[in-house]
């Protein structure tokens, strides 16, 4: 692997057989039995970072899907910066654990940056991770995703239903309240809008896809390399 972004599985915005799938009432059954072989994690040696340098228009992109916006920071901010990224990609649980502590310290804390994090699955358990954290509660929501990035080794396996049922009974969640959610097809439908509204209308086809004031910067972007995206907006040198 070559690129510090995850591709999209092969046909995964238009194959009939996944749409079914994720929008299919026994979703729970479905997406836990996601099986595990065909996950990788990051390697150092093996990552790049691309910047398409595209923009666009911010009007658009700044529209919060149905279920509405996960957020950080003051929405009046100099810069505004959407990730889309999937729950499953080992990218975005490295720049979970490493870049966005500083991130949030530096630049959304300080009212520099406000951020906005949208789900773009690769695949079924994927959208299961996601469906959980917006299930737990916007109180709970960053705390969960930053939890299932750094735990990620766990519950990107064959059987991931127990695993993951563990990690969010910590936020509060009842057996009950998981498999319902994961029952939820209103959500898998709002998740996947958002998913195909990235690729379709924003040219999002990795994670993770970064969205600088409307720039377009795919890849496992590092702190530095956000500071120097940062700097026209905040005069900063």
């Amino acid at each position: 692997m070559d690129s510090r972004a995850d591709e999209p599985i092969q046909g995964s915005a238009v194959d009939p057989r996944r749409r079914q799938l994720l929008l299919m009432g026994a979703a729970a059954v479905a997406i836990l039995a996601a099986g595990g072989a065909g996950y990788y994690f990051w390697k150092p040696s093996d990552t790049i970072l691309t910047d398409t340098g595209s923009k666009n228009d911010l009007t658009d992109l700044m529209k919060p899907g149905p279920l509405g916006e996960e957020a950080l920071g003051d929405p009046k901010a100099p810069v505004t910066v959407i990730e889309y990224a999937s729950m499953t990609c080992p990218h975005c649980a490295h720049f979970s654990m490493t870049t966005f502590p500083e991130l949030k310290k530096r630049y959304i804390d300080t009212g520099k940056v406000y951020f906005i994090f949208r789900e773009f699955p690769l695949d079924e358990l994927a959208t299961a991770g996601s469906m959980l954290a917006r299930c737990s509660g916007s109180e709970n929501y960053f705390p969960l995703v930053e939890t299932l990035f750094a735990s990620q080794r766990d519950w990107v396996v064959q059987k991931p239903r127990n695993a993951l049922l563990a990690i969010v009974k910590q936020t509060g969640m009842s057996e009950e309240a998981f498999d319902a959610c994961l029952a939820n097809q209103q959500m898998v439908q709002g998740i996947e809008k958002v998913r195909s509204d990235a690729s379709q209308k924003f040219g999002v086809q990795s994670t993770p896809t970064f969205f600088i004031n409307g720039k377009m910067v795919s890849g496992d972007i590092s702190i530095d390399e956000m500071a120097k995206q940062f700097a026209p907006y905040l005069k900063e040198s």
